[in-house]
């Protein structure tokens, strides 16, 4: 995305979000199952927000990787100099 130039490569941020979706949805139908006492609720609330949180979690993560502040600046390695 021409928008977002951090360190990491977009297939990473797919990958991180696509892993923490599983996790989260899970999470998820297993609270809208305890409250609502139906899987198939709790499976329609799991799958409607997958894809929106998925969305949502990969432009998070491209604008916080373009973001310079917080990150520490690694000493430069006086071997590497000639």
């Amino acid at each position: 995305m021409f928008l977002f130039h951090g360190r990491e490569a977009h297939s990473r941020s797919v990958v991180k979000a696509i892993s923490w979706r599983v996790l989260g949805s899970i999470d998820t139908f297993l609270l809208s199952w305890l409250f609502t006492g139906s899987p198939k609720a709790a499976g329609a609330i799991a799958s409607t927000e997958v894809i929106t949180k998925m969305i949502l979690y990969y432009f998070h993560e491209r604008a916080w990787s373009s973001v310079k502040w917080g990150f520490v600046e690694a000493p430069e390695d006086p071997a590497t100099k000639i």
